[in-house]
C-alpha cells in the first residue's frame, strides 16, 4: 500500500460533529506545517510532486478529490476522500496528483516538515530515476 487512510475521532453531537486530529496520536508525526487548498477550478490538478523527507497527512475538510499515488516502481493507488473524519497518510518517496476536486471542496494538509523548495521532486522522470536507483 503506498498510503494509508486513517479514520480520525468523530464525536457525534446534535449541535454540530467534531472531528480531532492529535500529533503523534492519530497522526503519526509532529505537525511542523498546516496548509489547505481551496477554489480550485474545474478540471484542474493540484499536488504534481513528491517529497525526500516530508509526511503529508491529507484531509477532505469539505467536499471531495481524488488522490493519486505511484511509487515510481510501477505501483499506483488512487484514493477517494470525501469524509471529513478520514486522513490520507502519504509517507516520503510518493508522487502525489490531486484531482476531480468537487465544488466548494478543501483539501487540508498537515505536514511533518516547514517548506523546503530542496525537498521537493517535481519533475516525475527525475523522480522515477531516482528511485529506481
Amino acid at each position: 500500500m503506498l498510503g494509508e487512510i486513517i479514520e480520525l475521532p468523530k464525536i457525534y453531537d446534535p449541535r454540530g460533529n467534531l472531528t480531532v486530529a492529535e500529533q503523534m496520536k492519530n497522526v503519526p508525526f509532529e505537525v511542523k506545517r498546516v496548509y489547505w487548498t481551496y477554489d480550485v477550478p474545474a478540471g484542474e490538478r493540484r499536488g504534481g510532486h513528491a517529497h525526500k523527507e516530508c509526511v503529508e497527512f491529507i484531509i477532505a475538510v469539505s467536499g471531495s478529490f481524488t488522490v493519486s499515488l505511484d511509487d515510481g516502481r510501477g505501483h499506483k493507488q488512487d484514493f477517494h476522500l470525501n469524509h471529513p473524519w478520514e486522513g490520507l497518510l502519504v509517507p516520503t518517496g510518493i508522487w502525489r496528483t490531486l484531482e476531480d476536486f468537487s465544488s466548494g471542496s478543501v483539501c487540508l494538509v498537515l505536514a511533518s516538515e516547514l517548506f523546503d523548495e530542496a525537498d521537493y521532486w517535481y519533475d516525475y522522470d527525475e523522480f522515477v530515476k531516482y528511485v529506481k536507483g
